[in-house]
């Protein structure tokens, strides 16, 4: 429930000092009668051993000793006579009286101060037991209130947890995985709507606030059955290469025939293509052929049109999968489905929402590709390599396959034709939301991918099975968090909502890959809400851990293990680098991270997923949603967001620690990074002075924490740059987005400070039109715009958004 500032001290009478202080009173009193003129109390500095004493001095009467020191750090002194005065035989009464309600005064001050003192601590523990630096932390202590019609007293946060697993627990997990991998869920297909209408139907049964759904037409590309991809050697159509599915293409790539030299490329990755050119094979006007894997088919083929390639074929090698003969391996002719538009959305609507009733304008995403990619198996990628011709690759860039050593090329001309065909498809998203109490208009959004192409049990059904158990079981808790349960999502129709009302949204995609290792790809708002959580949870296959436990036994820095920054690829990535929304992906891998064979083929059953983890398939998919539903109960019953709104001043600290490199190069140019070290500063100084309010302030207004907590659920937006298009850079996060705008940009420009003159190009993060040489007025305008966006955060964290010049 947050934390809050210590209660009050009491009041005197609360103390237990009653009767004493009646009884010091009447003697005090019994003085001021005995006293023939008003006395006056004045404070001034005792000088000598005992520094910074007072002294009390009474306008009339005469030297009273001083009390022990410690009892009370002041004397009481009379003034000197100021002469002869009737009434003398008073004054020894006066002080006489004084001398005994003295010790009376200073030991009911005493017993006063330690029972407020002690009161205050009890009162200040129970609502803030692990605050440290961070006051976000939910303590063992924290308290939940119950729905005003419940019989229950306070819950607190071990009874909700407890209450919980006990629901989460009665459900049946395994089946739900099983049978929805054997439904058939092509998007669009009328298996997927079946599925859509049933899924409706269980969330309907759980009795929710509100069941609704939406449908959107969005441009997608499939197979053409009449003219399938082809690959051939150039000059001898009829030497046709076998594509042994057709049904494997990849969706958004360009159509039309590439023709040119084979060469390989690794990885395809900027930092690939760029060693490759130093190697002395130029990627300019050829065909590359890449491995599977680190990045996404989108970015793979971005690399290769920003460093001129014609065309691009994707395979899967044996060196980036488990070479455990226990385990099932992906089969030599299996070829690996994956899309290739570098954006979200529909592509052919790029910021638009795709409603039917949408007029859309002519354009499409900056995203969509200009060359043709095709994935093949690891059969047509051996037959490939061993034409090849050139130097040999590097060490690193080896793989598995026959072919050895692998050579960089070029090789023999091939022509690669891609022919799929764009069909306008609707797209059913199911919605089920729990409101809640205190702030019902505030979503915790939870979803998971509906569709797939194949079985897709790592891909979707898990996903789709733990969202339905966490409906049933917080139906059952009937709780009342705020959260928003979705089977799939279009942003696009609900960008304004998601940027006012969305506190974090959690993916269920790809969340059972493995079972030896637990990754959290996320933002750094929830980086220590999930260390909190990981200590709450079972490890899945270490008895008697917790997976923090796991992760820490032999590191220390337990998130140098287990967070990771959103790939472009998951679907959590666009909420957070588009829709400005904290988002949280959790994933259990393979053990030195290998990949999971069969994700994105028609292999991807539950067969092979469950032999995969060595039939632990049940306990890990029940860890994920032991996570998920403790995430959600912190997220949705927490007085204040459990949000760490101070981690982004490291995150800017470690960017800018890049940049002080070329400090000097900059200086030497008449530049300086001077505002962006001001900006950052502004920002660390707005989360200490947010900190500091919230410490002193009272848990219990509500106004008050509904205030803190739209500030802080609002910080990931501050940082999508508000100078540019969401149309023509959708991924507008400074830090985690894709463009001209980024930080990433921004240090890619600057090193070509020292590579002027040679054929390095600025596309590494930014994904922008090739620049050779440094340019002195495009870098001052990154600078500037990216200056004033992390302002414009420090700005608005503090509650100052008016103020352009703030001294925090």
């Amino acid at each position: 429930m947050g934390t809050g500032r210590p209660k009050s001290a009491p009041s005197l009478q609360d103390s237990g000092g009653g009767t004493s202080m009646e009884r010091l009173w009447g003697l005090l009193q019994g003085a001021k009668r005995l006293s023939p003129v008003p006395s006056q109390t004045i404070y001034k500095h005792v000088e000598g051993t005992q520094q910074g004493r007072l002294q009390e001095e009474e306008e009339d009467g005469e030297e009273v000793a001083e009390p022990p020191a410690h009892f009370c750090p002041m004397e009481l002194r009379g003034p000197e006579p100021l002469g002869p005065r009737p009434g003398r035989q008073n004054l020894g009464l006066w002080a006489a009286a004084g001398r005994r309600a003295i010790p009376y005064l200073v030991l009911m001050a005493l017993l006063i101060f330690t029972g407020a003192f002690l009161l205050g601590y009890v009162a200040f523990r129970g609502s803030c037991q692990a605050c440290g630096d961070d006051v976000l932390v939910v303590s063992e202590d924290v308290n939940y209130e119950t729905s005003p019609d419940s019989h229950q007293g306070t819950l607190y946060w071990s009874d909700l947890q407890a209450m919980f697993l006990r629901h989460l627990g009665e459900g049946s997990l395994e089946d739900t995985i099983r049978q929805t991998s054997l439904r058939k869920r092509v998007a669009g297909s009328a298996g997927m709507a079946a599925l859509a209408q049933d899924l409706r139907a269980a969330l309907l049964r759980q009795k929710l606030d509100h069941v609704w759904t939406d449908t959107h037409y969005v441009g997608l590309q499939f197979p053409n059955r009449a003219h399938p991809n082809t690959l051939h050697w150039a000059g001898e159509p009829g030497k046709q290469l076998p594509l042994e599915d057709p049904d494997v293409y990849c969706p958004y790539s360009a159509t039309g025939n590439a023709t040119g030299e084979l060469v390989y490329a690794h990885y395809g990755r900027p930092e690939d293509l760029q060693h490759l050119r130093a190697l002395g094979v130029e990627p300019t006007g050829r065909l590359l052929l890449v491995r599977l894997g680190l990045i996404s088919f989108a970015q793979k083929v971005a690399s290769a049109q920003d460093f001129g390639a014609r065309g691009v074929l994707i395979y899967p090698d044996p060196a980036d999968f488990s070479q455990d003969p226990h385990k099932p391996g992906l089969s030599s002719h299996r070829a690996v489905y994956g899309h290739v538009h570098l954006g979200t959305g529909d592509p052919y609507t790029p910021g638009f929402p795709s409603f039917n009733q949408t007029q859309f304008p002519p354009v499409q995403s900056s995203g969509l590709p200009s060359i043709p990619a095709q994935p093949i198996s690891a059969d047509i990628a051996s037959l490939l390599l061993r034409k090849l011709e050139g130097p040999v690759t590097p060490q690193e860039w080896q793989g598995r396959l026959s072919s050895s050593p692998y050579r960089l090329g070029p090789g023999p001309g091939l022509q690669l034709g891609v022919n799929n065909n764009r069909v306008s498809t609707p797209i059913n998203n199911i919605f089920g939301c729990i409101e809640g109490r205190s702030e019902p208009d505030h979503y915790v959004v939870i979803g998971a991918q509906r569709d797939a192409w194949g079985p897709g049990t790592a891909k979707s059904a898990v996903g789709t099975a733990i969202l339905l158990e966490l409906v049933r079981t917080f139906s059952s808790m009937a709780s009342g968090p705020a959260e928003v349960f979705s089977s799939s999502v279009g942003m696009e129709g609900y960008l304004s909502l998601l940027h006012l009302k969305a506190v974090v949204y959690v993916s269920l995609d790809n969340a059972v890959l493995g079972d030896d290792k637990f990754h959290a790809k996320t933002s750094p708002l929830l980086i220590s809400l999930i260390e909190n959580i990981l200590k709450q949870v079972d490890s899945p296959n270490h008895s008697g851990q917790t997976l923090y436990e796991q992760v820490a036994f032999n590191n220390h820095s337990w998130d140098a293990e287990v967070i990771q920054p959103l790939p472009m690829d998951s679907s959590a990535y666009s909420f957070t680098a588009f829709a400005g929304v904290p988002a949280v992906e959790f994933s259990f891998v393979e053990q030195d991270g290998q990949a999971y064979p069969f994700l994105h083929t028609k292999e991807d059953t539950y067969d092979n997923l469950h032999k995969m983890l060595q039939g632990r398939l049940p306990a890990v998919a029940q860890a994920v949603a032991q996570l998920t539903g403790q995430l959600l109960i912190r997220l949705s019953h927490d007085h204040l967001l459990p949000l760490d709104f101070g981690r982004y001043g490291d995150v800017v600290l470690r960017h800018i620690s890049s940049l002080n490199e070329f400090s000097g190069d900059l200086k030497a140019r008449g530049l300086t990074l001077q505002w962006v070290y001001s900006a950052r500063g502004d920002y660390i100084r707005a989360a200490e002075k947010l900190r500091k309010e919230i410490y002193s302030s009272e848990e219990s207004d509500e106004r008050l924490m509904r205030m803190y907590n739209v500030r802080i659920m609002r910080v990931e937006f501050y940082f999508l740059s508000q100078y540019v298009s969401p149309a023509d850079s959708p991924f507008r996060h400074i830090f985690l987005g894709r463009g001209d705008h980024t930080l990433g940009a921004l240090l890619d420009h600057v090193r070509l400070l020292r590579s002027s003159g040679s054929k390095a190009l600025r596309t590494a993060s930014s994904g922008v039109a090739p620049v050779l040489t440094f340019e002195e007025s495009h870098f001052r305008r990154q600078l500037a715009l990216l200056t004033w966006t992390l302002q414009g955060a420090a700005n608005a964290l503090s509650g100052d958004v008016w103020n352009t010049d703030n001294n925090f």
